[in-house]
């Protein structure tokens, strides 16, 4: 039997990563955005991950880079149309991650009413830091937080968020099968900031400890 590969390996079989925008009241506040009455979805591509302790390179599209950190849930088996008192058992893996944003491509495509691809989806888009077992954490007071050069930027609760993490699983699945794999950023507190080259960015939570990367 051949050896199970590295973790920074895995990564790059993860066929789908689902984002869900808009999710913290404040958040969608500071960016001036109405309050969503379902949940806002996009996706990245697998080549969006970088594994924790690899480098963050910055664009070269665009110029205003943003963190949104988020806590990020690994789907652990296959479903359709689940209900959300069954969405706990979907989850393997509960963790970490960044959404990476070029906050004044997305102005741009905004303005002309399209797509999000080019702010969110770019290779190196979504950083994944430590993920953990999910064994009946509670899912409604998980803490989420960024620092970047030492300097807290973002703190908040997954209490805070419009929707559910199994809300989102269950209206996920009623478009998507789900499948193995598949990971979901939940969405991100307010203070979100611009990234600079040299900078060090990380986030923690109050189920894992902190993830760090370097941007160059």
């Amino acid at each position: 039997m051949a050896p199970r590969p590295a973790w920074p390996l895995e990564i790059v079989i993860i066929m789908r990563i689902f984002c869900i925008g808009r999710n913290y009241a404040a958040h969608a506040a500071e960016l001036g955005n109405e309050l969503p009455g379902e949940p806002v979805v996009f996706m990245k591509p697998g080549t969006a991950l970088v594994s924790e302790g690899e480098p963050i390179v910055f664009p070269t599209h665009g110029h205003d880079l943003h963190h949104e950190a988020e806590i990020v849930i690994r789907i652990g088996k296959s479903g359709k149309d689940i209900p959300e008192v069954d969405a706990v058992t979907y989850i393997s893996q509960i963790g970490v991650g960044i959404d990476l944003t070029l906050r004044d491509v997305q102005s741009e495509l905004k303005s002309k009413s399209l797509p999000w691809e080019k702010a969110k989806a770019f290779d190196g888009s979504a950083p994944l830091g430590e993920m953990v077992d999910f064994i009946d954490q509670d899912l409604m007071n998980i803490e989420i937080g960024c620092r970047v050069n030492g300097e807290l930027r973002q703190q908040g609760n997954s209490s805070m968020m419009l929707f559910s993490i199994v809300e989102i699983i269950s209206q996920l699945s009623r478009v998507w099968q789900l499948r193995e794999g598949d990971l979901i950023y939940t969405g991100t507190p307010s203070g979100v900031g611009a990234l600079h080259r040299g900078d060090s960015i990380e986030v923690f939570s109050s189920l894992t400890c902190p993830s760090s990367w370097k941007i160059l």
